[in-house]
């Protein structure tokens, strides 16, 4: 799968999430504090993450900022992207399965790396539900 992350701080976990997509067999493209010479400003990374989500140079994206909430602000801004902000496993299942999201916000401050990977096993594990009723509520965001 090809994932774009970004981060606008160049924190160890944020580093040890690239490693780590990378070692699940991912093709990671950086954004931010990641990459060096780009723009580090999490409204600027995050939605350079979100946008190669939208137009399909990337299937999903993962975007970090000391919080969490800034880049998940800013990638929900590209229309056609579904971010989330996660804090912990449960909330990436629910994220997937019922908000079909496509964009997955960590927050550098209180991600450890081990509570990291739990975060991705869940992301990763969960599918987008069938059920009418969730598929109807993402139809209602398409073009937003």
């Amino acid at each position: 799968m090809r994932i774009s992350v970004s981060s606008d701080m160049d924190e160890p976990v944020a580093r040890a999430l690239v490693a780590e997509l990378r070692a699940r067999g991912h093709e990671v493209t950086t954004h931010g504090a990641l990459q060096p010479g780009a723009d580090p400003q999490w409204a600027a990374c995050s939605e350079a993450a979100a946008r190669e989500v939208a137009d399909g140079t990337a299937d999903q994206a993962v975007v970090c900022c000391w919080t969490g909430t800034g880049a998940s602000i800013a990638a929900n801004k590209v229309p056609g992207v579904r971010a989330a902000l996660c804090t912990d496993a449960y909330t990436a299942d629910g994220a997937r399965r019922w908000n079909d999201a496509n964009v997955l916000a960590l927050g550098l401050r209180l991600t450890s790396e081990p509570l990291m990977k739990e975060i991705l096993d869940a992301w990763f594990a969960a599918e987008a539900s069938e059920d009418p009723e969730d598929r109807e509520n993402v139809e209602r965001l398409r073009g937003r």
